[in-house]
């Protein structure tokens, strides 16, 4: 099995010594270091004890290692959408019907009806599917490892033309894009 306690500690903005200090009793940030690099064996114990410490359920601190689990692939920043240096396991709310691979985008700074700390979870399609995501909010990959957030108002053969969120932006337009996530779930923060 393999833990997810970085992932899910990160998603929190906790530190080692945050979920140390929160662990009944107490432990050491070196303890829960070797806990998620699976340098000291995670025990049952353990698990319930660091999952209190994260307020989630155990079970969600381990995974088969054959599951393919979703991740954070880009982040909408003031700037627009753009990739993460290093992709992420994230956390899915619930499960989402589909065969398709799933991606979530982390909404960092408000624009159209996206608030900060939003979650939107997206479905990838391939050039088939994409007259059927006219109208319909959409991450598509661009060149040099960008991305591009917003409605998709356009296509033909070869471009997509998408409207990023906010009053004022300008379309961007992407030839042949590999494929488009299109956004099926918003998580928001209560």
């Amino acid at each position: 099995m393999i833990n997810r306690i970085r992932d899910i500690r990160k998603q929190k903005g906790l530190t080692l010594a945050d979920v140390a200090e929160r662990c009944s009793p107490p432990t050491t940030a070196q303890t829960i270091g070797r806990l998620e690099t699976g340098m000291r064996q995670l025990s049952l114990t353990w698990m319930n004890k660091i999952a209190a410490a994260l307020e989630v359920e155990p079970e969600l601190l381990v995974r088969g290692a054959e599951t393919e689990q979703p991740r954070y692939i880009a982040r909408f920043t003031d700037t627009g959408a753009e990739a993460l240096t290093t992709p992420r396991d994230a956390i899915l709310p619930t499960e989402l019907g589909g065969d398709a691979p799933l991606v979530a985008l982390a909404i960092e700074h408000g624009a159209g009806d996206y608030r900060s700390g939003d979650q939107v979870w997206l479905r990838q399609h391939g050039p088939d599917h994409y007259a059927r995501l006219l109208n319909r909010d959409v991450l598509a990959p661009r060149p040099g490892g960008r991305f591009a957030f917003g409605r998709m108002i356009d296509r033909d053969d070869s471009r997509v033309a998408i409207l990023p969120p906010g009053p004022g932006s300008r379309q961007v337009v992407i030839e042949n894009p590999a494929w488009i996530a299109a956004a099926e779930m918003l998580v928001r923060k209560l």
